[in-house]
């Protein structure tokens, strides 16, 4: 019996569109076929440039389509859960962007439409699906560095355009919400737990939103997690596992290379440990398609997502009032 194809559209024409193209035209299970745009003429050229066979003049058209199985999610962040919930209650399976929401009942409300429907819902944190980090979770889950004690993540760079949409409060903007809930979400995953406590610091600008956030996180066990992020530092992207034994060292944790290294310490002395190399993003498009057609689980579930979000609610919630918030 022939494998049945995933037919995808994407809902507009997000720069972050070009990174999936290439795995799903990659994946023999997967097939781009749409994307959608609220301007008709802008879909057709954006049609045009990446050879996709249809087009849509609005979102509605595209989710109303029943030749469409998945939908791409990449809005922006403020948008997410509002057509994340509408794909799913067209029938749609949804793949969103990062991060998933930015309120907890919207998780809720997102997850409770998927449920609804039938259809799978999942977060896409590319990192996530990639052998570096699988690898680094089997290390710090095989005892390779002792008792955990101390995760330690940094994701940051220059933002120079003021209209960037990041940077619109009413959207989701803030550097937290846009790289720093990378940090957070590896150190979650890693750890394997939700924190109890959390305490943050940010520098806003003029929109209101953090152009840079510094924050602390308490899990059970004493074990903790420290982060930063900025729209107003140099590129920086490393994560740091400290166990009683020893230390694991990502050099590029978020984006890794096809061929990569992460680094075990042990002893005072430091082991390579080559990294096989895999197309980024291909891994949650397969992982998608892996949850429709078989029954998997997403490896990013519903509830890691909401985990994540409610640790970023925390954290502003904390800079905001200067104290230590406890996680819902």
């Amino acid at each position: 019996m022939a494998t049945r194809i995933l037919r995808w559209g994407l809902i507009s024409t997000a720069r972050i569109n070009r990174a999936l193209i290439p795995p799903l035209r990659a994946s023999a299970r997967n097939q781009l076929v749409a994307v959608a745009s609220r301007e008709m003429d802008k879909a057709r050229a954006y049609a045009k440039e990446w050879n996709i066979p249809r087009v849509f003049g609005s979102y509605e058209a595209m989710l109303a389509d029943p030749d469409i199985d998945v939908v791409y999610n990449p809005l922006p962040n403020g948008l997410h859960a509002e057509w994340t919930i509408k794909a799913a209650q067209a029938g749609k399976h949804v793949l969103c962007e990062k991060p998933f929401a930015v309120t907890v009942e919207q998780v809720d409300a997102m997850a409770a439409a998927a449920q609804k429907a039938g259809v799978v819902v999942a977060e896409a944190f590319m990192y996530r699906h990639h052998p570096q980090t699988l690898k680094v979770k089997e290390l710090v889950e095989s005892g390779a560095i002792g008792k955990l004690r101390l995760a330690l993540g940094s994701f940051s760079f220059n933002l120079t355009r003021d209209s960037d949409v990041r940077l619109d409060p009413v959207l989701g903007g803030g550097s937290i919400w846009d790289v720093g809930c990378y940090p957070i979400s590896y150190v979650r995953c890693v750890i394997g737990a939700e924190p109890v406590e959390v305490f943050g610091r940010q520098v806003t600008g003029p929109t209101g939103v953090d152009m840079t956030f510094t924050g602390q996180m308490r899990f059970a066990g004493d074990v903790f997690a420290q982060f930063d992020c900025s729209f107003g530092m140099p590129f920086r992207a490393h994560i740091e596992i400290v166990g009683s034994e020893g230390i694991i060292s990502v050099p590029q944790p978020f984006k890794p290379e096809r061929d990569d290294k992460i680094l075990l310490t042990r002893h005072d002395e430091t082991e390579t440990i080559p990294i096989p190399g895999q197309m980024l993003y291909l891994g949650e498009v397969e992982d998608m398609a892996d949850a429709i057609l078989q029954g998997n689980a997403p490896r990013v579930s519903l509830a890691d997502s909401r985990g994540n979000v409610a640790a970023i609610v925390a954290l502003l919630q904390s800079a905001r009032e200067s104290r230590p918030v406890p996680v819902r």
